[in-house]
């Protein structure tokens, strides 16, 4: 037999929830877009290497390595790596922890006060703290309603806006593009708070994104556990 109809009550329930899913969401993604941006910047002013920005670094270790610079390769390397190994612990941290975002972000926030106290003057352990907490974050949300959503580079939400805005153009409404402007415009809103936070407090500054992960950290407490686990990755 088949199953009876739902009711249209009952429809308009389910997606009064889907919008409000989607919304809160977002609102989450802009704000780790936040941070991330936040972090880079300070990173980048701090040390002339990007924090969360792998393609930049890619591009940089790749001229390096054209260039013959050993040093530099070697450097660049070993962040790109970093950013590796923090992807990966995130989503090791996520599963031990039945994928609840708090344990995470509080994990991305202990790192980055190591990296802001670090008390010698060689700063590459402190900016390796900052590319594994990095790499950690794009564990807290990968989707919101079945749209991929990246937060520590934006390169992939400028490309799905662009694609939107083509079919946008010839007559195709499609829904979703518009929202890949959010973790965007997150990330360049972090990014100008991080670099005027590094100019008056150098790579200290990394504290207040710190801050801002564990305060993140709570606020997602009040997220439906339910649709916590259909943003983060499986």
């Amino acid at each position: 037999m088949l199953p009876p109809p739902r009711k249209p009550y009952a429809n308009a329930a389910l997606a009064h929830r889907r919008l409000w899913r989607g919304r809160i969401g977002m609102m989450l993604v802009g704000s780790l877009s936040v941070l991330a941006g936040m972090t880079d910047a300070i990173g980048f002013m701090a040390s002339g290497d990007f924090v969360s920005f792998m393609s930049g670094n890619t591009t940089r270790l790749a001229v390096a390595i054209g260039a013959g610079d050993h040093s530099l390769t070697v450097r660049l390397l070993l962040l790109v790596a970093t950013f590796v190994l923090g992807n990966a612990l995130g989503i090791v941290v996520s599963r031990f922890s039945r994928r609840h975002a708090l344990p995470l972000l509080l994990y991305i926030a202990a790192l980055l006060c190591c990296g802001a106290f670090w008390p010698f003057e060689d700063m590459l352990p402190a900016l390796l703290a900052a590319i594994v907490a990095m790499g950690m974050l794009n564990a807290a949300v990968e989707e919101v309603n079945g749209l991929p959503v990246g937060l520590t580079y934006v390169t992939g939400a400028l490309s799905r806006f662009g694609r939107g805005l083509g079919r946008w153009l010839l007559g195709e409404r499609r829904s979703g593009w518009r929202v890949q402007l959010i973790p965007w415009g997150g990330m360049f809103v972090g990014a100008v708070i991080g670099a005027v936070l590094q100019q008056h407090m150098g790579l200290r500054a990394l504290w207040v994104s710190a801050a801002l992960a564990a305060v993140l950290g709570l606020v997602s407490l009040k997220i439906p556990r339910r649709w916590h686990l259909g943003y983060m990755p499986r």
